[in-house]
C-alpha cells in the first residue's frame, strides 16, 4: 500500500522557518517526481514546489521562490521543504504528492498519482 506521510508542521511567527518532511513508502519512487501542494482556509489547493526523480530539476510557485527550498533523498524516498521568511499567507495545510510527470507540469496538471494526508502550518504573531 502506497503511503505518503508528512511531518514537521506547526505554529511559527512571521519571519520564522519550518522544515517539512514527507516519507514515501509502498513502492519505489525513483521514477516519480515528489513535491508539495497547499490549501489555505477557503481557498483551492495550489502548487508549491516539486523536484524530479533525480533531484536535478525543481519547480517553484512564484509566491515561494527565494523563500522555500525543496530537496529529496532518493534512497529513502523522502522529500523535504525548507520554508524560511514565512508569512501569514503561507498558513495552510501542506500536502505531499508524487507523480510520474516532470515537475514543470505540476502547476498545470495537479492530478497527482499519490497524495499524503497533509500537515498544518500556521504562521501568526
Amino acid at each position: 500500500q502506497v503511503q505518503l506521510v508528512e511531518s514537521g508542521g506547526g505554529f511559527v511567527q512571521p519571519g520564522g522557518s519550518l522544515r517539512l518532511s514527507c516519507a514515501a513508502s509502498g513502492r519505489s519512487f525513483n521514477d516519480h517526481a515528489l513535491g508539495w501542494f497547499r490549501q489555505a482556509p477557503g481557498k483551492e489547493r495550489e502548487f508549491v514546489a516539486a523536484i524530479s526523480w533525480s533531484g536535478g530539476s525543481t519547480m517553484y510557485a512564484d509566491s515561494v521562490k527565494g523563500r522555500f527550498t525543496i530537496s529529496r533523498d532518493s534512497g529513502k524516498s523522502a522529500v523535504y521543504l525548507q520554508m524560511s521568511s514565512l508569512k501569514p499567507e503561507d498558513t495552510a495545510i501542506y500536502y505531499c504528492a508524487a507523480d510520474a510527470r516532470i515537475p514543470h507540469v505540476w502547476p498545470y496538471k495537479p492530478d497527482m498519482d499519490y497524495w499524503g494526508k497533509g500537515t498544518l502550518v500556521t504562521v501568526s504573531s
